[in-house]
């Protein structure tokens, strides 16, 4: 759907009440168009755990103007389904970010300045090693 009025229409027509009951709810779902105007933008709030922030943020259910008890994380599904026509993961929108060199940089922890991690580059195999080099920096969690 092209806009949230849209959305909480649907809203309206599947459990009563007005507009204005469910239009913070796909409002919040759509903020992300502020910084991506595209498509893309649903990759932020778009998908199963988008769902359930919306829940943690407005509640388990709602009230409309009907009086009528509708359970927030149902509105957040309809959203998403009308969107998209299913509900994925985040791991499934993930999946589909190319990572860049710039990603994988990081920051130096303290004490390691200097160090640095042999990254192969695009499409470069990666060799495997029987023993690390002596040179290998471990991480104890």
């Amino acid at each position: 759907m092209a806009h949230c009025y849209y959305h909480a229409l649907s809203s309206v027509r599947k459990w009563g009440g007005t507009v204005d009951d469910y239009l913070p709810l796909h409002q919040w779902f759509d903020q992300s168009k502020a910084i991506l105007a595209d498509p893309r933008h649903r990759a932020l709030r778009h998908h199963a755990e988008g769902i359930f922030m919306l829940e943690a943020i407005f509640g388990e259910t709602l009230v409309n103007a009907d009086g009528r008890v509708v359970p927030v994380r149902l509105v957040g599904e309809q959203h998403v389904r009308e969107d998209l026509g299913s509900i994925p993961s985040f791991a499934d929108w993930a999946r589909l970010i190319t990572p860049q060199v710039w990603m994988l940089r990081g920051n130096p922890m303290d004490g390691a300045e200097g160090v640095t991690i042999d990254m192969p580059s695009r499409g470069e195999a990666v060799a495997p090693r029987s023993v690390p080099p002596a040179e290998a920096v471990g991480t104890v969690i």
